[in-house]
């Protein structure tokens, strides 16, 4: 994968180029960002264009062998792993990414590198209960794999994707490794949550944050669409490529009117104190999968904010239309300083504990009620 493959990000492509050009490759280097922001491409391209054996001025050559065995992910010297696990696993079984290798290859090809951890979550068909992870049989897999020396490449690198999913023995183990390093290894963690790894880990590589993509390097995505209509998807999809894809897709759409049915619902009792009913709501998200609840939490935050700017006499850079801009006018009235904040905060809230795979009864419960009080608060 070369750096041209990459939607937007011209300064951190640079950036990556620059330390590659002047020697200065930090042995064990933290990538944070959402999938949508290239964080995992932004890795691959990386690690390609340090092992390229033609490189030039501002990307890899991408035809040398070394350039076209990273972009298959099949160099001998580019070692993956990832969170995995399998239904009916039977006692004992070790569980690696290995055994997934073909169709990791599979599903980011299929996503040009932008993969979601819900899509690869899918992909394995784990059902509602058990989730990917990281185990300590992984962990001494990436030791045996670096203790070889490299085949053919300058550095043999190691890329552990969601390192977050790691239980504590393997970060442990992890954390050993980055501690004393081979030499000519370099070890990329491509994290979505930097902030559920050991603070200890985090002192031990340089972070490289991937930043959100501006809207103009989303609007190519809308070709074909009416600019206004690409500007307003841009805007919603948030500097996020795959949240992009999904609007123009039309993909979003039911999941988007689902959520503001539930979002709607949610202000309205809260608006007029019905606990009980309140209580019901819960139960009812409770029951939706895991990707439902994140969206129905993704789209109140967006309302919100929009709901906030409408009461701030900032209408006129909202982008909301149909029923979302006919339900937000009314509702912001009920959206300002003295509560926005502490709103979004549960939802960052809820959010974080559904990700952590907390009850979610319990933490949408908690929810609604904390929301209830604070759409009350402005009557």
């Amino acid at each position: 994968m070369k750096f041209s493959d990459i939607i937007g990000q011209q300064g951190l492509k640079e950036h990556l180029i620059r330390s590659v050009k002047r020697g200065r490759i930090s042995h064990a280097q933290l990538f944070s960002g959402k999938a949508g922001t290239g964080a995992l491409p932004l890795a691959i391209a990386y690690a390609q264009y340090i092992n390229c054996e033609n490189r030039g001025e501002h990307d890899s050559c991408g035809v040398c062998p070394s350039c076209v065995k990273i972009a298959q992910l099949a160099h001998p010297d580019l070692h993956l792993i990832f969170p995995v696990n399998k239904q009916k696993k039977k006692s004992g079984e070790v569980v690696l990414s290995e055994q997934f290798m073909t169709l990791f290859r599979e599903k980011m090809a299929q996503s040009g590198g932008y993969l979601t951890p819900e899509q690869w979550g899918e992909s394995l068909d784990l059902g509602k209960t058990l989730k990917p992870l990281i185990s300590a049989k992984e962990a001494d897999e990436i030791v045996r794999r670096l203790s070889f020396k490299s085949f053919e490449a300058e550095y043999k690198t190691m890329i552990i994707w969601l390192p977050e999913a790691m239980n504590d023995e393997a970060a442990n183990k992890i954390l050993k490794i980055l501690e004393e390093p081979w030499e000519r290894t370099l070890f990329i963690l491509v994290s979505e949550r930097p902030d559920r790894l050991l603070p200890t880990i985090i002192s031990r590589t340089q972070e490289v944050v991937v930043p959100r993509l501006q809207d103009a390097e989303l609007m190519p995505l809308a070709e074909g669409l009416e600019p206004l209509q690409g500007a307003n998807m841009a805007r919603l999809a948030a500097g996020d490529v795959v949240e992009m894809r999904r609007l123009v897709s039309g993909e979003e759409d039911g999941r988007r009117a689902e959520s503001f049915e539930r979002f709607c619902a949610l202000m309205r009792l809260s608006y007029n104190d019905k606990h009980l009913e309140l209580i019901e709501w819960a139960d009812e998200v409770a029951a939706q999968p895991n990707d439902v609840q994140q969206a129905l939490l993704n789209h109140s935050a967006r309302l919100l904010r929009e709901s906030y700017m409408l009461h701030a006499g900032l209408g006129k850079i909202s982008y909301l239309w149909g029923e979302e801009a006919q339900f937000c006018q009314k509702f912001a009235p009920f959206i300002g300083n003295e509560n926005i904040e502490q709103i979004i905060e549960q939802i960052e809230l809820a959010r974080r504990q559904i990700s952590q795979n907390g009850n979610a009864k319990i933490v949408f419960t908690h929810f609604a009620l904390a929301v209830s009080k604070m759409i009350r608060r402005l009557r």
